[in-house]
């Protein structure tokens, strides 16, 4: 959600940052909307006091024995009643209108995001590792399937398109894959582990900017709760509604759960193997801060995105994204890009984002001083640490060697006790 005094106040920098997104000419109508909102409270406040002042003078009146004067007053209090009803009316169409358009409506970008129209425009921050000399490689569906232990047919025929079902080592593989990052970001960064529902409302997928926008992106089950796309929603949901003393900020929370996505806007797009599924586990990272320290809190988070990839030996570089690719909920955005051999270019793992104050103005989540009368919005980040589907895609394609064998990275030896490769003796 959008903060009005502040279109009021600098109404170019909205209209500016809405018409890179399409969507021009908003901040007029939001402001005219704006208006007659005021407008309508202002009038439901002089009849108010009118109504008041006169319901007491009707006793008076009648206490004088002036029962011309007292019918009178009944009159205007009649007449006001129907003038509260009617702006009351006004008052919650143009309050039910005004929020529809600014829900609709993207977070704005950061200034020192840059400017851009799609993914041509993001700019590198920074590279690291090398990727190795692979003869020939393999995609991860050939290696995956060439080992027995990846069935995408099993899959279809239970499920339909976008699942698969992994088997023996691979499933020990992507399981271990959850259980260090997990470990990763709870036991060396920070971050508190939680298992929240995988089932949410509509007032949590509201508060995290999912819905009204992406509800075709959703899953919604027959009593009208939604499947989590994301552990983004319960997580920063623990803030919902609350008032956090700010002196225990920042919050930081980790959680690996199942996700489910329609992919409704992805047609076409990856439907070959395990890089865009309707279901995959993740590890997602999320942070509850004061304003001033979300800058700071996003770089923190982005390191320890990268982390995992640097443990796991996979090269990768870092995105920041521009204008026209950043997420509907995002103020700045970085990208981690993996490097997988049989596309011989890099692609998406994570995405960490600053929301600002977007989702917590959405939510009500505040935060307090202590000895201070007033609140104010937390601000709310969210990143992958990392998406398991995808860096078992990775660790497939970079560790494969001309026969079909996968080695395993020493990161992750301890959670595959015995096993150095995957196919073949070991």
């Amino acid at each position: 959600m959008h903060d009005l005094k502040a279109i009021r106040e600098n109404p170019e920098l909205y209209e500016a940052a809405w018409a890179q997104k399409g969507s021009s000419g908003k901040v007029a109508e939001i402001l005219e909307l704006d208006a007659r909102l005021r407008a309508a409270q202002t009038t439901l406040q002089t009849a108010q006091a009118e109504r008041n002042d006169a319901s007491k003078k009707i006793g008076q009146a009648k206490a004088q024995k002036n029962e011309a004067e007292a019918q009178r007053l009944m009159a205007q209090v009649e007449g006001l009643k129907r003038t509260l009803e009617e702006q009351a009316e006004v008052e919650r169409e143009t309050s039910e209108a005004l929020k529809a358009i600014l829900s609709s409506l993207p977070n704005i970008p950061f200034p020192d995001v840059p400017k851009g129209g799609d993914e041509h425009d993001n700019v590198e921050v920074r590279r690291w590792g090398h990727p190795r000399a692979i003869a020939a490689p393999k995609d991860h569906v050939d290696l995956g399937e060439g080992l027995g232990l990846m069935d995408f047919e099993a899959a279809a025929r239970m499920s339909g398109a976008r699942f698969v079902v992994l088997k023996g080592q691979l499933a020990r593989l992507e399981r271990a894959l959850g259980q260090f990052m997990l470990d990763l970001q709870t036991g060396e960064h920070g971050y508190t582990e939680v298992a929240p529902p995988l089932l949410v409302n509509d007032a949590a997928a509201y508060g995290t900017d999912k819905l009204p926008k992406f509800a075709e992106d959703l899953f919604q089950t027959t009593d009208g709760r939604w499947l989590i796309p994301t552990a983004e929603v319960p997580l920063t949901s623990l803030v919902m509604d609350q008032i956090i003393a700010e002196e225990e900020l920042p919050l930081r929370f980790a959680a690996l759960t199942p996700c489910f996505r329609s992919e409704a806007g992805a047609s076409g797009r990856d439907t070959r193997g395990m890089i865009r599924q309707h279901q995959f586990i993740k590890c997602e990272l999320v942070s509850v801060t004061a304003p001033e320290q979300s800058e700071a809190e996003h770089e923190r988070m982005t390191e320890c995105a990268e982390a995992v990839l640097k443990r796991l030996e996979l090269p990768f570089r870092t995105m920041l994204l521009c204008t026209g690719d950043m997420g509907f909920g995002a103020r700045k955005t970085y990208d981690l890009e993996v490097w997988l051999p049989s596309q011989e270019k890099y692609r998406e793992i994570s995405s960490c984002s600053n929301t600002g104050d977007f989702q917590a103005r959405r939510m009500n989540a505040r935060a307090k001083k202590a000895g201070e009368k007033g609140t104010r919005f937390v601000h709310t980040l969210n990143g992958s640490g990392l998406a398991v589907g995808r860096t078992l895609v990775a660790i497939l394609e970079n560790y494969q060697d001309e026969g079909g064998r996968i080695a395993m990275p020493d990161a992750l030896k301890p959670y595959l006790p015995g096993i150095t490769h995957i196919g073949g003796a070991q």
